[in-house]
């Protein structure tokens, strides 16, 4: 099982504190949710993770620095599913998928039949076998998501860091993304996640972290974390009890 650490991780942009000493652990099997209001930090604290600004603090992998290890081999222990793409090229879906290969390739190579196979059950995951041959262009918003989700699935890694994977989906898609996120906990691999719905917190994480103009207001399990006190001093809101409107997946019939 996977553990990553992170130990006061700041984010500064310019002398103010974007993040401000974040601390946490996550190991393999466990979904941990960072929650907050627009601007509270969440997305630049898993780009700080990820190496793509500069920190300072410390962040940890079995051990081992992780930002300390070269490109290709931290991008197989670490999947990123960002927010929105910039891809610009019309590549089609599975050869945005195939990247998630370039760590084990050096993306110059042939894809293996074991890259294929990799490629192939990422897009039977996220449900979008039927965009592989489509322009990644030319699709909406959220198939692109999960074209993305499937990118980092592709790649193996041990830890997969989220920034808002519902926000583009409808709702049958998202409660699907959100199984799926569970499904890959229960397989060991260890999952952060930015979510804005204190609902699908409930339903996917085990633990969140309350975020606040870069600091940590609340830490622990959901159910503690989305409690009246910290909602109220964070949101100015209450949670109303049994007041959530709420959707479960059905089987679909064949076609």
């Amino acid at each position: 099982m996977p553990k990553l650490e992170v130990c006061d991780l700041s984010v500064l942009r310019g002398t103010c504190p974007v993040v401000d000493r974040l601390s946490f652990t996550l190991a393999g099997g466990e979904v941990l949710a960072l929650v907050g209001p627009n601007g509270a930090g969440k997305s630049t604290a898993l780009k700080g993770i990820l190496g793509l600004l500069p920190i300072s603090g410390s962040v940890r992998l079995d051990d081992a620095d992780l930002l300390a290890l070269a490109a290709p081999l931290r991008a197989r222990r670490l999947a990123w599913v960002p927010q929105r793409s910039r891809l610009s090229a019309a590549l089609s879906c599975t050869n945005v998928v195939a990247q998630g290969r370039f760590a084990h390739t050096g993306g110059l190579a042939r894809l293996s039949a074991r890259d294929a196979a990799a490629v192939d059950a990422a897009l039977d995951d996220t449900d979008a076998r039927h965009l592989a041959a489509r322009p990644f262009t030319a699709i909406s918003a959220g198939e692109q998501q999960r074209v993305l989700l499937a990118r980092a699935l592709a790649t193996g890694a041990e830890v997969i860091l989220m920034d808002e994977p519902t926000a583009a989906l409808d709702v049958g898609h998202a409660l699907a993304l959100l199984a799926l996120v569970r499904r890959l906990a229960a397989a060991g691999r260890a999952i952060a996640v930015v979510l804005h719905s204190l609902d699908e917190v409930r339903r996917v994480a085990d633990r969140a972290i309350l975020l606040d103009r870069g600091r940590t207001m609340s830490h622990g399990p959901v159910s503690e974390v989305l409690s009246a006190e910290p909602l109220g001093r964070v949101f100015g809101v209450s949670p109303v009890p049994g007041g959530a409107l709420g959707f479960a997946l059905v089987d679909q019939p064949c076609a």
